[in-house]
């Protein structure tokens, strides 16, 4: 990423793909950090279209990532400047730093923006207000603070820990945000309305010796981009055939590309990856998947489901009934894939599919070190009903801390996305 301004107060990088990075730092960072997330989320939900858009944030590392403004002005007339942050004010926010230095022209829109809102006042004092903490009475449930409206929120955490033993983590996960205008990297943890944008998540663990594995997983969620061009080429009349034929495209020419890499060095023989992969888009989600990375669906009010299928023998035997968990588990060939990206297979066919979704409805990616750790009825409890000492914690976290700590032979990442 590009540095494009480093101070006391914050450091504010661009990255590649033109989304803006601001780190709050020094002197009462956590509340200006609040302030101007909380700002930008109100002025959001009116409307304000002259602002930056929230696409992420990391509370823990006081990180904000917005959408890009445009560069910033060099000269305004003191009237056009009132003005603006005059204009401002009817969506119901006072900017308290009313300088040149925080105006910037956006030449995608045509129009003049305000940045930088750290230093802001939302007039209506109710909504200015924080919300209210949890009550740590007792066990939490997440689903009795979603109200049952028709999706138009997600909100995602993602973790990951090379755990006790490895030395390196071959584990990745990936979040993305796209429009025709726009595509974004989202951070590890966010919260942000829909509006029109396709989003995709997606968890890899790699396999092979020595580093290469770690290259196969990153090769694998990097080649995710090429999802893009596809999506705004499709007839909205066949749009779910076409979206199943780029995911099935994504995933052959991956196994492809490692097929090559594997056969043209020696260091990274046999190299390969498992990849689980969802893409929403509107109120369903489509999905693909290969290898034993999982796929939940925790549907509000029901139990967890696994809706990707464990490309192994051992999986196999599970979903014939002829083994229970506890079995699968304790198999002495329950690690031997029957299919994944590269890994010397000729051939792949990942498995892809769609549900519909629903607020209050949950998607768990995880690679197989968490499932070494939990059970699948610990990975729910973990995510409707938190213990008090992990209330403060994202889902994703939760599990992937939890699932270390119960085992942590292997890498261990999640990636947790919820509906609202």
């Amino acid at each position: 990423m590009e540095e494009a301004k480093d101070t006391a107060r914050a450091l504010v990088r661009i990255g590649y793909d033109g989304s803006v990075h601001k780190l709050f730092r020094h002197k009462n960072a956590q509340e200006r950090f609040e302030n101007e997330l909380r700002v930008l989320q109100y002025l959001e939900e009116r409307g304000c279209e002259f602002v930056p858009r929230v696409l992420g944030y990391d509370a823990d590392k006081l990180e904000l990532v917005t959408t890009n403004c445009g560069a910033r002005v060099d000269r305004m007339d003191d009237e056009k400047l009132k003005s603006l942050f005059a204009e401002l004010e009817t969506y119901g926010v006072r900017h308290d730093d009313p300088f040149l230095r925080n105006v910037t022209y956006n030449s995608k829109t045509g129009r003049f923006c305000l940045i930088d809102f750290e230093f802001a006042t939302i007039l209506d004092k109710a909504a200015a207000a924080p919300p209210p903490p949890p009550k740590l009475e007792g066990p939490i449930n997440a689903d009795d603070f979603l109200e049952p409206e028709i999706p138009t929120r997600v909100k995602w955490s993602g973790y990951r820990d090379v755990g006790k033993i490895r030395p390196n983590n071959e584990d990745e996960f990936l979040g993305l945000a796209f429009s025709r205008q726009e595509f974004v990297y989202l951070a590890s943890r966010g919260e942000v309305p829909i509006n029109g944008f396709d989003y995709i998540f997606a968890v890899s663990d790699g396999m092979g010796g020595e580093r290469s594995g770690e290259f196969a997983s990153k090769c694998a969620v990097d080649n995710i981009t090429r999802l893009m061009p596809q999506r705004f080429h499709l007839n909205v009349k066949n749009q779910s055939a076409g979206i199943r034929d780029c995911i099935r495209e994504l995933f052959l020419g991956i196994h492809r590309q490692l097929t090559v890499l594997g056969a043209s060095y020696e260091e990274g023989r046999n190299m390969g990856a498992t990849l689980s992969l969802v893409w929403f888009i509107h109120d369903r989600f489509y999905f693909g998947h290969i290898g034993d990375s999982r796929i939940y669906f925790l549907k509000k009010g029901g139990g967890l489901e696994q809706i990707s299928h464990d490309h192994s023998h051992v999986g196999w035997l599970r979903r014939k009934g002829e083994l229970n968990e506890r079995q699968a588990r304790t198999h002495p060939r329950k690690n031997v894939l029957s299919q994944a990206l590269g890994s010397g297979n000729q051939f792949v066919n990942p498995q892809i599919g769609e549900l519909v979704l629903a607020p209050g409805d949950r998607l768990l990616l995880c690679t197989d070190g968490v499932m070494e750790g939990l059970w699948d009825h610990a990975l729910e409890d973990l995510i409707r009903f938190p213990p008090n000492e992990m209330v403060g914690d994202p889902p994703a976290t939760r599990i992937v801390k939890s699932a270390v700590a119960a085992d942590g032979r292997d890498n261990a990442t999640a990636v947790v996305i919820e509906m609202s």
